[in-house]
């Protein structure tokens, strides 16, 4: 065989292979993930010496709260989080004490709860330690304490991105979805998500997300109470996660009344009256079961606030009758198409995923619609410091699903498809790059990523300059 063949079809070996083992892939790009993180850690610490960041720290005193002083006390967490040395450096809001005596808490316990394991594990083997001689403070301040949240939420994260290319090729072909997986996953906000914040809840929701939609749409075909059951706790777990995430019912709610308006052959004869009682009787079923699973958040909140239904917020946090909804879309601060525009493409991929599947796709394209929506209506719509529109991250099954309509219609040919997919990959690394530079304090070297030159063109620059900087 002569060299030249042999080298095509090494090629043609080394693309095919994901579509040959598409869950060793996602493992191990998930294993390069934890890798990059421990080297973040030994390498790059965040300022303060803290692991987790942002807020990651109102989500990891839960946890350590829990376990080490067993109440939901968190003055003494912050304190000690953040360093306070004197009274002054103790900010307002920690001052201000709500109608129970409590220090606010305005985060989901729903990724405590799923970081709980791996963190016992850690104290475990700490208290073994000490009493083997090793003198490591059991008190869940230190860094493997926080390690192990971010770890958490390494996991997590590929766990959701193998359960949404699951559910991807169960309505595509496997190339199709594994590509389609991994562009959604490199190529847009869930990447950083996945590894270099992991301790926000957003890694935590592509899990959650991504099951809840699964078990939803491989039982799509058993209307039963049962079966709406199911799909109500999985959705009061989505809540408990991200309580914004409730917008997700809207998903069973389309498809009870689609039932209810276009019946299965069986129950043709049925008056749609009938139908209909019998799906409001299943949403009534789901909506308990919803509750049943967020019951935990209501318990916190009870303790907390005084009341099992409350806005952490305040009620102005959200302007449901004027949404910003073009600013998070198109906005050069944080926008979703802006910061990464492979998503454009997902969305435009919803249309043949309507016609591929029109309950599948009414539904989803409702649930994507209402996030939309709810994510506009906050008033901060930017999400604060996020890298991209960072909420949407819940979204990352259903943008599956759309790049797998997007690139079954029109990128049908391998060469097309991967050179589409690379594309959007080195475009999403370069912000990356430039986004981690600044956030580290090397301005100089990576502006923020806002306005047209420094979003747009400096990404194409910043590596030169890093090169640069590094040699001289």
């Amino acid at each position: 065989m002569a060299q030249g063949t042999r080298k095509h079809l090494m090629i043609q070996a080394l693309f095919r292979l994901p579509e040959r083992c598409p869950g060793r892939l996602i493992v191990t790009t998930g294993l390069l993930l934890a890798l990059a993180y421990t080297a973040a850690i030994l390498f790059l610490p965040r300022r303060g010496g803290r692991l987790v960041v942002g807020d990651g720290v109102h989500y990891y005193v839960y946890v350590r709260s829990a376990v080490f002083d067993h109440d939901l006390q968190f003055a003494n967490d912050y304190t000690k989080l953040y360093g306070m040395k004197t009274p002054e450096d103790v900010p307002t809001w920690m001052r201000e004490r709500t109608v129970t005596g409590h220090v606010a808490n305005m985060m989901s316990v729903g990724p405590p709860l799923l970081w709980m394991p791996l963190f016992l594990l850690v104290t475990g083997l700490v208290a073994a330690g000490r009493l083997l001689g090793i003198d490591y403070p059991l008190d869940g301040f230190g860094w493997v304490f926080q390690a192990s949240a971010g770890y958490s939420g390494i996991i997590m994260a590929t766990a959701g991105v193998w359960i949404s290319y699951r559910l991807a090729a169960r309505y595509f072909d496997r190339a199709t979805a594994i590509w389609s997986t991994l562009a959604i996953w490199l190529a847009s906000s869930a990447l950083y998500y996945s590894g270099m914040s992991p301790t926000y809840s957003h890694s935590a929701s592509m899990l959650v997300v991504s099951a809840f939609l699964y078990v939803w749409a491989t039982s799509i075909g058993r209307q039963t109470a049962g079966r709406y059951a199911l799909v109500g706790l999985l959705a009061g777990f989505v809540a408990l996660v991200r309580w914004q995430d409730a917008i997700f019912l809207v998903v069973p709610l389309v498809d009870a009344i689609w039932h209810g308006l276009r019946p299965i052959e069986a129950e043709a004869g049925t008056p749609a009256i009938a139908r209909l009682g019998r799906a409001f009787v299943r949403l009534a079923v789901c909506g308990v079961a919803t509750i049943v699973a967020f019951a935990p958040q209501m318990l916190v909140w009870m303790v907390l606030y005084g009341s099992p239904l409350t806005m952490p917020q305040t009620g102005a946090w959200m302007q449901w009758s004027a949404p910003f909804w073009w600013r998070v879309l198109f906005s050069d601060l944080h926008g979703l198409f802006t910061w990464t525009p492979v998503l454009a493409l997902a969305v435009v991929g919803m249309v043949p995923l309507f016609r591929r599947d029109r309950r599948l796709g009414t539904a989803l394209a409702a649930a994507l619609l209402v996030s939309l929506w709810a994510n506009g209506a906050v008033v901060e719509w930017w999400a604060g410091e996020a890298y991209g529109a960072r909420r949407f991250v819940s979204c990352f099954a259903i943008f599956v699903l759309g790049f797998c309509g997007f690139a079954s219609t029109w990128l049908r040919t391998r060469p097309r498809l991967l050179v589409t997919i690379g594309v959007f990959v080195i475009l999403n690394g370069l912000l990356l790059l430039q986004y981690e530079l600044f956030m580290h304090g090397l301005a100089r070297l990576a502006p923020y990523p806002s306005g047209f030159y420094a979003l747009v063109v400096a990404r194409f620059l910043v590596p030169f300059r890093l090169l640069g900087w590094l040699l001289g």
